[in-house]
């Protein structure tokens, strides 16, 4: 199946402290091991088993965030896998490793899946020599014993901004593997797979209450954002009232659920054009191409308004998919007649390119259905692109 363009980068951006240096992410999945961290005692020598003291809340609280949980431990998985049921947890992990190979290659093997970098995985273990043949093999991990499992939630590590989404995230993660078991079993071009997920994809004005998902997408997603810069919450709620600007987010239903808000676009009206100032998807929905119906949708409505549009990029180590794409719609370098006499943007970072488009009318995707409004309108109703 393909998106913008094939790739495996993570996605994830360095968060900047207080004094301007890079800071680390926020932890977006835990690996736990299980004997004598999880639970006190081990499986094998059919110990009488518990969760660890304060290991329950911190299930809870994490989940809660949008933090996803794993396991990597060394058992047999069936039997893990049903102690972890009887003790009620078994629902708070996803894509669980448990078996007798290094405990580094399934953290590794969890991060891959979940497509998250190195840097945004945490583990927790009891054994310092299990931790340490982590941080050896996988250095950006961060790695935890088990003491302190009932803390974690208290530390800043584990303190993301939590959004409707964070809170259902677990249950989207598993939207997202039923979503593929199904793929995997359909016979037929991926195109025919895409038309059986009954997508419906719904581009809005963000209001105020949106505004934590704007910001956690712009500071979150790398790979599939067009410049890296962040919004912050201030930041976005000057741009709500600007009439010059518009603030829009992008959500996706399917069959098997609902990936949440999973795009957004900034707008900025200019005479004769219109500039995408940001377009940035999250990661999850690059295979059934969102970021290409959400940068197509932008163009036909441009060229429907008779305007041109030009685009903010930034090349980053990861966001090369991105520039394919805005290649791919004919956006180009070349100066045009609609930026004489222009301004420059003091603002704007020295590095950004300002990309140009002449527009033309796009026909509406054949594999999921699209709403969006009347930009620079009063219809906030959303409209058929037909």
């Amino acid at each position: 199946m393909t998106g913008m363009a094939g790739s495996t980068a993570t996605e994830t951006t360095p968060t900047t402290d207080a004094a301007g240096t890079d800071a680390l992410p926020a932890v977006k999945c835990l690996v736990w091991d299980l004997d004598n961290t999880l639970w006190q005692g081990t499986l094998l020598e059919n110990d009488e088993l518990a969760l660890r003291p304060g290991v329950l809340k911190t299930l809870q609280a994490l989940d809660e965030r949008g933090i996803l949980q794993s396991v990597a431990s060394r058992n047999e998985y069936d039997d893990a896998w049903a102690r972890l049921e009887s003790l009620g947890v078994a629902e708070y992990f996803v894509l669980p490793h448990i078996g007798w190979g290094r405990k580094s290659d399934a953290v590794r093997a969890v991060a891959e899946q979940l497509n998250f970098a190195q840097n945004t995985i945490a583990f927790i273990d009891d054994q310092h020599t299990e931790r340490a043949e982590v941080t050896y093999h996988l250095p950006d991990v961060r790695c935890y014993d088990a003491p302190e499992a009932a803390g974690l939630p208290d530390l800043p590590d584990f303190a993301p901004t939590v959004t409707s989404d964070a809170r259902r995230r677990r249950a989207m993660y598993q939207e997202k593997f039923r979503r593929e078991a199904a793929q995997s079993e359909f016979n037929g071009p991926d195109e025919d797979f895409l038309r059986s997920l009954d997508m419906r994809m719904r581009i809005a004005r963000a209001d105020r209450d949106d505004l934590a998902r704007v910001e956690e997408l712009t500071l979150r997603t790398s790979q599939m954002n067009a410049t890296g810069v962040p919004y912050s919450d201030a930041d976005l709620r000057v741009l709500l009232t600007d009439p010059d600007h518009e603030v829009l987010i992008t959500t996706v239903e399917d069959r098997f659920g609902s990936h949440g808000a999973v795009g957004v676009v900034l707008l900025e009206r200019q005479p004769g054009s219109w500039r995408l100032k940001l377009l940035a998807t999250s990661c999850r929905v690059v295979n059934f191409g969102i970021g290409t119906q959400l940068l197509r949708w932008t163009a036909d409505r441009a060229a429907r308004a008779g305007v041109h549009l030009e685009a903010d990029f930034r090349r980053t180590e990861r966001n090369r998919i991105m520039e394919v794409a805005y290649r791919f719609a004919g956006f180009n370098s070349k100066p045009c007649a609609c930026q004489d006499g222009r301004a420059a943007d003091t603002e704007a970072p020295a590095d950004i390119q300002r990309l140009h488009l002449v527009p033309q009318r796009q026909p509406a995707p054949a594999t999921l259905t699209v709403t969006g409004p009347a930009l620079w309108s009063g219809d906030a109703a959303g409209q058929p692109w037909a």
